[in-house]
This record gives C-alpha cells, sequence and structure tokens, in this order.
C-alpha cells in the first residue's frame, strides 16, 4: 500500500487496485463486473470462468490486508442484470462471507442497474444504493462534470499508457483531480479481474473531472505513489 493525499485526508492505495480510507476504516472498490466470463459464454466466446473467484480472492486479500470493516463498491458490481443469479456456489458462499464480516454497502453502476434490490441482499447480504455522502465524500458510480464536492468514483477503467525505452507500458491507474482549495476528485481503477481499460489521458475522462487545476495518473509501484501529469488548467 502507498500513502495518497486527497481532499485534506490520507488515504491509501493498494497494489489490488483498492482503495483503503483509513478514517472511516473502508475499503473502496470499483467495477468488479462480476460474471464477466460467463456473460460472453453465454454469447459465444468462451472464456475461463473463474474471473468472479479471482476478483473475490483478491478482495478478501485486500480486506485481511487493510483490516477494513466496511466496504463500497462504486457500481458495475456484475457485469450484467443476470450477473447475480449466475453465480457459481463457491463465488456465492466467498461473497456471502465477506458481507457478513463488513459493512457492506452495493452502489450500483450502468451495468447492474436493473439489479433489483431484494434480489441483490437475498444473494449476498449488505444494502444497495445509487449514489451516497460519507463524511463530506460523494461516492457514485460514474463522475459528473461540474460535481465541485470530494467525489470517488469508477466507471471508466482508467489505465495509464506511456512509451518508456522502445516499450508501451500500461498499468490501470487512479485518476485524481485537484482544484484550487486543494480538494478534488478520484476516479478508482476497475477492480475486476477481466475488466479492460482506456486510456486516463482520454478526453472523455479529462472532461468528466472538470472543473479542475490539475488531474494526474496515480498507481503505486515499487512501494511508492508515482504520478503522471495528464493535464493542467492554462494559465
Amino acid at each position: 500500500m502507498v500513502p495518497l493525499s486527497f481532499a485534506h485526508q490520507e488515504f491509501f492505495l493498494t497494489d489490488s487496485r483498492a482503495l483503503f480510507w483509513p478514517q472511516e476504516n473502508a475499503l473502496l472498490v470499483a467495477d468488479l463486473h462480476l460474471e464477466k466470463a460467463s456473460f460472453y459464454a453465454l454469447h459465444g466466446q468462451m472464456l475461463p470462468p473463474y474471473d468472479s473467484r479471482e476478483t473475490l480472492e483478491r478482495l478478501a486479500r485486500a480486506i485481511r490486508e487493510t483490516g477494513a470493516r466496511r466496504v463500497f463498491t462504486l457500481g458495475d458490481n456484475f457485469h450484467d442484470a443476470g450477473g447475480a443469479a449466475r453465480l457459481e456456489p463457491h463465488a456465492v458462499g466467498m461473497l456471502a462471507a465477506l458481507t457478513r464480516a463488513t459493512d457492506w454497502v452495493w452502489i450500483t453502476g450502468n451495468h447492474d442497474a436493473q439489479i433489483g434490490g431484494a434480489k441483490a441482499e437475498n444473494l449476498a447480504g449488505g444494502t444497495l444504493t445509487q449514489e451516497l455522502e460519507v463524511a463530506g465524500m460523494i461516492l457514485r458510480h460514474q463522475a459528473q462534470p461540474g460535481e465541485t464536492r470530494p467525489e470517488f468514483s469508477g466507471h471508466y477503467h482508467p489505465r495509464l499508457q506511456i512509451t518508456a525505452r522502445q516499450r508501451h507500458i500500461r498499468r490501470p491507474c487512479a485518476v485524481v483531480s485537484r482544484d484550487a482549495a486543494g480538494s478534488g476528485r478520484m476516479i478508482l481503477p476497475a477492480f475486476g479481474a477481466l475488466t479492460g481499460g482506456m486510456n486516463a489521458a482520454d478526453p472523455a475522462i479529462i472532461k468528466a473531472m472538470q472543473p479542475a487545476n490539475t488531474i494526474h495518473a496515480m498507481l503505486p509501484a515499487g512501494g511508492k505513489l508515482v504520478k503522471f501529469a495528464l493535464w493542467q488548467q492554462a494559465a
């Protein structure tokens, strides 16, 4: 884990692409996309059917490593509305154990907006909501242009894409904006095992993070927080 200062508080970005919030003893994860492989299998593209297990195992490990007692998922929890029903028994047991052990909140996204609250809660526990405010921070699935409050979101699956020593490097990253008051907003990297990514410098991401003074990609590397400038307000 590496420390990350955001909105006048200290957080920790984990190697597994989760964000730990010590003040709330909470873990934030975005875009689990559980049962993505089984969704593709339904449409004739066969992928190894173990993505949900892998994602949940990494999530359990992140909870153990941080000691988090609360978990907030920032939307696109399942890859589609039928994903919860397709979870195989072992994954159901894993998820049920995690939701029993923590105060778990499912924030819905565009992929799972049609999941019925009762159906999801009966399957795995936890509570379901479209967005939430915790200690002055807004938790939602997709960053809202024009938002001036501190905000955590997902949706874009940001990846840092750079070329170094003739090598093309792509790594999941957080995208963090700063405003004149030292506050800002953050898009978390996708946590799920089969999630792809969008260039963190894509105009859609830059637009979603406005207004801002600066926007950076941030990721842990070698036990340190590495920052890459993506955008800066013109002088």
